[in-house]
């Protein structure tokens, strides 16, 4: 019981602290008034052309959220590859270096059974 004591007395001097942090940056922040020069977007130094408010194709974001868990799959593979070398090379006792090649060659099936649905869909054409 005294261990959820201290989690809980942690956990209420963590918000203490954040609420006191952000209300001392509300309280001590730099601001300007409200001015049309300030509330204008701005676009690399250029005056805007035409309204903010424009449609995008989802295409594009659907392409961006795929190109993320690609890349972030990827990533995966690196510590795979490294436990794989390990159980080669005798360093993880009580797995087969067949049982890992298995499993990741199951990754890489399902990752690239997921490329080849998003290229049958077309989601990977960039109009």
């Amino acid at each position: 019981m005294d261990s959820y004591i201290i989690i809980g007395f942690t956990a209420f001097l963590g918000a203490i602290f954040v609420g006191g942090v952000i209300g001392l940056s509300k309280l001590l922040a730099f601001r300007t008034p409200d001015t049309e020069l300030k509330l204008q977007p701005f676009e690399c130094s250029e005056a805007p052309i035409g309204g903010a408010h424009i449609r995008f194709k989802v295409a594009y974001y659907i392409f961006a959220l795929l190109f993320l868990l690609f890349d972030i799959e990827s990533l995966f593979l690196f510590p795979c590859v490294k436990i794989f070398r390990a159980v080669v090379n005798g360093e993880i006792a009580g797995i087969t270096h067949q049982l890992v090649f298995i499993e990741l060659s199951a990754f890489i099936c399902v990752l690239f059974s997921g490329l080849l649905y998003a290229w049958r869909k077309g989601v990977l054409v960039w109009e």
